[in-house]
């Protein structure tokens, strides 16, 4: 309140609505500005704690790997080539006996159309116009 006071003292009562909007863009270039560093730390601290993280589970994950781990003789041979397509394996014998499928029963004929009667005319009229 004494700031707006000693302004409408200072500056008058003529040029205060152009200094007033003058210092508004100034603060809001200072906030966008604030803004624009509060997000770029915001961000350096998530990209920073993520590495913390990472190295986190890759000490967890090897930990797990080694105390997991499968003997050297368990472990399948990996030296061979790659096929280029996965092998075929056929179906064996069904395990249990398969009853037949049941034929879908008919379905009804939609009921046939009656036919329809001829119109009779009417007669004309004898009446003769006037």
């Amino acid at each position: 309140m004494l700031i707006a006071l000693v302004a409408l003292l200072v500056i008058g009562p003529k040029d205060l609505p152009k200094a007033m909007r003058w210092v508004g863009q100034w603060v809001g270039k200072a906030r966008a500005m604030s803004r624009h560093m509060r997000s770029g730390f915001d961000a350096m601290m998530r990209e920073a704690e993520m590495e913390e993280m990472q190295k986190l589970w890759a000490q967890q994950n090897e930990a797990i790997m080694k105390a997991t781990s499968l003997p050297e003789n368990m472990l399948p041979d990996l030296s061979g080539p790659v096929p280029s397509t996965p092998p075929v394996v056929e179906p064996a014998e069904e395990p249990w006996p398969v009853a037949p499928a049941e034929a879908p029963a008919a379905e009804a004929a939609p009921p046939a159309k009656k036919p329809r009667k001829p119109r009779a005319k009417k007669p004309a009229a004898t009446g003769e116009a006037a």
